[in-house]
């Protein structure tokens, strides 16, 4: 059996719904300001940790992320011929970036080279004209003195042939006198013994001997004579001998002078050459070291780890020393540059905690710093 719920509508008069309404409103009014003042005590309570928070914080939008920028040039003339990096690529360091041209450094390192070649060579030959320069110019002074020691020997035994063509001069000078005192006794005998074999007063043969007797002596004359004449030209002869060794010995004193006062000239000359030499090398060896720098030059590396940015670098530009090519961008090392206004600045301190957003990021993602 099922129960059946009548329904009955009843009809109220206009004047009766009014009268309850106005009963009801008491009610109503109370619950709407018990709502409205928990709301007042939430927003209250909600309020003081937020202003607690944002009382020891300041904030604002007007920053960017800055970082060192390490200009990378080149340090020497040159063709760029290849480009190793794109923009915005990660490399690491001594990586390398662009590579110029390096046939004119090429040739360049092969002539530092073979600079470097003759002057070793150079110095080599100068090192051993040194002890040769000082053997040589000793056996220079020695020689020189040996003939100067000869010269004054043969000065002095010049002088003793002189002494001695003087003497036979002399002798047979005085030999002269006495064979001319001979001739001319004979002669006088001579005479006497023409008278006297003309009276028959002496023999024939007694006269015969007397003619005999001066013609010997004037034959002893003569031959006196040409003795004399022989000792005043071997005497001449001397005395232009001394003369020509006392010339001889002049000259050698004068050499034995000049090689004593040349020897250290050309010891130092020679000393000087070598250590020229030895310059020459070290320009060479100089020459050389920057002819393979520039070499190593024409491959442009990076300096530190980094991210290419700012590259205008393109294949055949011409270059010079100093010129930007790239940029790199340490990222180690990079900061947050925030700008604030001055009052904001008045509770800040060195090494405060930072929270920071990155637009490219997004605000869901946070990093810290100080």
């Amino acid at each position: 059996m099922a129960d059946v719920e009548e329904k009955h509508e009843v009809s109220r008069e206009p004047g009766e719904d009014a009268e309850s309404l106005k009963k009801s409103q008491p009610g109503r009014t109370r619950t709407v300001r018990f709502v409205l003042l928990a709301l007042l005590v939430v927003a209250v309570v909600a309020a003081i940790p937020i202003s607690a928070y944002y009382s020891a914080r300041e904030s604002t939008d007007d920053a960017q992320v800055d970082g060192d920028i390490v200009p990378i040039s080149a340090r020497i003339t040159g063709t760029v011929v290849e480009i190793l990096v794109r923009d915005n690529e990660a490399v690491k360091a001594g990586q390398p970036l662009v590579r110029l041209d390096p046939a004119d450094y090429q040739v360049s390192l092969a002539q530092a080279q073979a600079a470097l070649a003759s002057a070793m060579a150079n110095t080599l030959e100068t090192g051993v004209n040194v002890p040769l320069t000082n053997i040589n110019t000793r056996t220079l002074v020695t020689t020189s003195s040996s003939q100067t020691i000869e010269a004054q020997a043969a000065v002095a035994s010049a002088q003793q042939g002189v002494d001695t063509a003087r003497a036979r001069l002399n002798s047979a000078n005085s030999d002269l006198a006495g064979k001319q005192a001979d001739l001319v006794k004979a002669q006088k005998d001579l005479v006497r013994l023409k008278e006297l074999v003309d009276k028959d007063e002496i023999s024939k043969q007694d006269y015969d001997a007397a003619v005999a007797a001066e013609q010997s002596g004037a034959a002893d004359v003569e031959s006196a004579k040409a003795d004399a004449v022989a000792a005043q030209h071997q005497l001449d002869q001397a005395i232009s001998d001394v003369a020509q060794a006392k010339a001889k010995l002049a000259t050698a004193t004068a050499t034995q002078r000049q090689s004593e006062e040349l020897r250290p000239k050309q010891q130092a000359v020679s000393e000087a050459r070598h250590k020229q030499a030895e310059a020459q090398v070290k320009q060479s060896q100089a020459n050389l070291d920057q002819a393979k720098l520039n070499m190593d030059y024409t491959l442009i590396k990076a300096p530190v780890d980094g991210v290419v940015s700012r590259r205008t670098a393109q294949i055949g530009l011409q270059v010079s020393p100093g010129q930007q090519v790239m940029a790199l961008v340490p990222l180690e090392n990079i900061w947050i540059t925030a700008n604030f206004k001055e009052t904001q600045l008045k509770k800040m301190r060195v090494g405060q905690k930072v929270e920071f957003e990155v637009d490219t990021y997004g605000s869901s993602r946070k990093y810290r710093g100080h």
